[in-house]
């Protein structure tokens, strides 16, 4: 297990919206939770990427937008424009959509010349490669999750979150950690609602969170006096007080 490098939970959240009828309200609200708490990014669809780049002006979250979402099939050289024009519009992070086809077909040339166009494109912006777990075996999460590595990118992350067969395990991260080696991120994104969930990903290897309830999981775990480490070394006994945390702050 990855001992957690930051004192607090939020640090490590990617505070996000990605339904397609979000609003300018939505998103600034997103922006403004993400300044209030301390939050690593928010993470937004490619059209939000100036506003929030106006909105966050000399905040400390990052802009993070998504790269072929959701479904990551579409060509190298598309997803390669995508990222230039998420670049120059100021986003600091691409969550790109892996070639989720291609990697179950066993095409590994075109999953690694497909990172590659995404990592070359950013630049030295951060990528991050979504290669939907839920539908892969352990064998392609983790030969897809090597080919990202090799290709340059900062991240691999287990999901879009928007796929019918599931987001996030923490078999899923503890794989992908068991791939990767430890000097590369590892993004838990997909169905993370509440603190206990959070703790597990982390606690098996997660070094981002992203998740749509960033706000409600920030105010329960950075309300606990015990230290990130140690809430991460026993996540299962913070379960029980999370819900009743969670319920105080809200009321």
């Amino acid at each position: 297990m990855l001992a957690p490098t930051v004192a607090r939970i939020a640090a490590l959240i990617d505070h996000t919206i990605l339904k397609a009828e979000a609003t300018r309200d939505e998103i600034d609200s997103l922006c403004d939770e993400a300044r209030e708490n301390g939050f690593a990014a928010v993470c937004v669809n490619p059209v939000w990427v100036p506003w929030c780049r106006a909105r966050l002006r000399g905040a400390e979250p990052k802009v993070a937008t998504v790269i072929a979402f959701p479904l990551g099939a579409c060509e190298p050289e598309i997803k390669a424009r995508e990222t230039e024009l998420a670049v120059s519009e100021g986003a600091d992070e691409l969550d790109m959509v892996a070639a989720i086809g291609h990697i179950r077909s066993g095409d590994w040339g075109h999953v690694a010349g497909d990172i590659s166009a995404v990592v070359d494109a950013a630049g030295d912006r951060p990528v991050k490669v979504i290669i939907e777990t839920a539908v892969l075996t352990d064998t392609e999460i983790a030969k897809a999750s090597v080919i990202a590595r090799d290709a340059g990118a900062a991240f691999v992350k287990t999901s879009t979150g928007f796929h019918a067969a599931g987001g996030a395990t923490t078999g899923a991260v503890s794989l992908i950690r068991r791939a990767v080696g430890e000097g590369m991120g590892v993004k838990a994104s997909g169905g993370i609602r509440d603190c206990g969930v959070a703790l597990r990903m982390v606690a098996a290897g997660a070094t981002r969170i992203g998740t749509s309830s960033g706000l409600e999981i920030a105010r329960c775990l950075d309300a606990d006096p015990s230290p990130l480490a140690e809430l991460v070394e026993h996540p299962e006994r913070h379960v029980a007080c999370a819900t009743a945390r969670v319920r105080s702050v809200s009321a």
